[in-house]
């Protein structure tokens, strides 16, 4: 146990100062604890980032995960205690917010997006589809290809 004024079991170093384990409150305390969204996570190497809700990233290794938490998905919410790290803030004590978002519905586009992307398919298909059509033959195929990509991406996203 360190002897240092202050310190107790569970504490950690905040921004140069010990502050207690944000899970191990006295009752009626509230603390502001940091909360965001897991911007990527790669579980084979042991770490990724974290976006806070006030913006600013946050580095996550593995050893900071609850116990039998192996890996974290995109968009997944945490809670967080956070400490400067070597190469800038780094996430303790994570706590999970919310069960992980199945890995479609963290990659759909918003719906202002799809909007606009629906457009442009839109007009695509009246440029190029349409009036090779109507003539009674196939589209080139040198613009098939791309077309049939938007096409995908966008029944992709209407439907995850």
């Amino acid at each position: 146990m360190d002897t240092r004024p202050g310190y107790a079991w569970g504490a950690f170093v905040v921004r140069g100062r010990w502050l207690p384990d944000p899970w191990q409150q006295s009752e009626g305390t509230v603390r502001a604890v940091p909360t965001g969204k897991v911007k990527w996570y790669d579980a084979d190497k042991g770490f990724g980032f974290v976006t806070q809700d006030g913006g600013e990233d946050v580095y996550i290794r593995k050893s900071a995960l609850p116990q039998g938490v192996e890996a974290l998905k995109a968009g997944q919410r945490l809670e967080f205690g956070v400490a400067d790290g070597r190469r800038g803030p780094q996430a303790l004590s994570v706590r999970l917010l919310d069960p992980p978002p199945s890995v479609a519905e963290a990659r759909r586009r918003p719906a202002e997006e799809l909007h606009g992307l629906i457009e442009d398919m839109i007009k695509l298909l009246e440029m190029r589809v349409q009036p090779d059509l109507r003539r009674g033959r196939y589209p080139d195929r040198k613009h098939t290809k791309r077309i049939a990509e938007v096409m995908r991406a966008v029944a992709r996203d209407l439907d995850p």
